[in-house]
């Protein structure tokens, strides 16, 4: 075990760490509270405190760490927006933690409630991420209004997804790339405009 740690934001980092780290070098079946305590440096009942059990602290711990894989980018264009996002995305799914993810996801492990809670958390944080590159693409002229950021996000990872999980794959910055321009692509021809903007725009018109 290292050096105890302090207390709160440390504490909260020290433990997320420990837990990666477990998964990747164990995997999810054999991940247990006290082999991450003793990773992070802290007594048992400290993790308890904060997460109920090894379900909610895996979750946690996932979550908080494909949000900060993902970042917003803001590079003033909409075609190099989605390549640094293509490009993250591959980083991070290619990397350790993304493969012991996707390893678990694969296992039994995969039907487990708490895996599909992540797997929910890490996409609607994903989702949410793409809101503003879509929001100033539309300002900016680049999109049609009513062009969904959740669809162009799907657009985007599908192709990731697809070659690293479906065909087996391996996946770079050329993926990345061709993943981008196929988003681009679709979302300039309005092909990934909302149901309701549609809607609202048709309606519009028969006023």
């Amino acid at each position: 075990m290292s050096g105890p740690v302090g207390r709160g934001a440390k504490v909260r980092a020290a433990v997320h760490a420990a837990t990666l780290a477990e998964l990747v070098d164990k995997g999810y079946a054999e991940l247990t509270v006290d082999a991450v305590a003793q990773r992070a440096g802290v007594h048992k009942t400290t993790v308890y405190r904060r997460w109920n059990d090894r379900q909610s602290l895996v979750v946690d711990a996932l979550a908080e760490h494909f949000a900060a894989d993902i970042p917003t980018p803001d590079t003033g264009a909409l075609e190099t927006d989605l390549r640094a996002l293509a490009r993250a995305l591959v980083d991070s799914m290619a990397g350790p933690v993304g493969t012991a993810v996707q390893a678990a996801m694969h296992s039994d492990a995969g039907r487990l409630p708490e895996i599909a809670e992540a797997r929910q958390r890490i996409f609607a944080d994903r989702f949410r991420r793409a809101e503003p590159v879509v929001s100033r693409a539309i300002e900016r002229g680049e999109l049609p209004v009513g062009t969904d950021p959740a669809e162009v996000f799907k657009a985007l990872a599908a192709p990731i997804y697809y070659r690293l999980l479906v065909i087996a794959e391996p996946v770079d910055q050329t993926t990345a790339d061709l993943a981008a321009r196929i988003a681009l692509a679709a979302a300039r021809a309005g092909a990934l405009i909302s149901p309701i903007a549609t809607r609202n725009q048709t309606a519009g018109r028969r006023q």
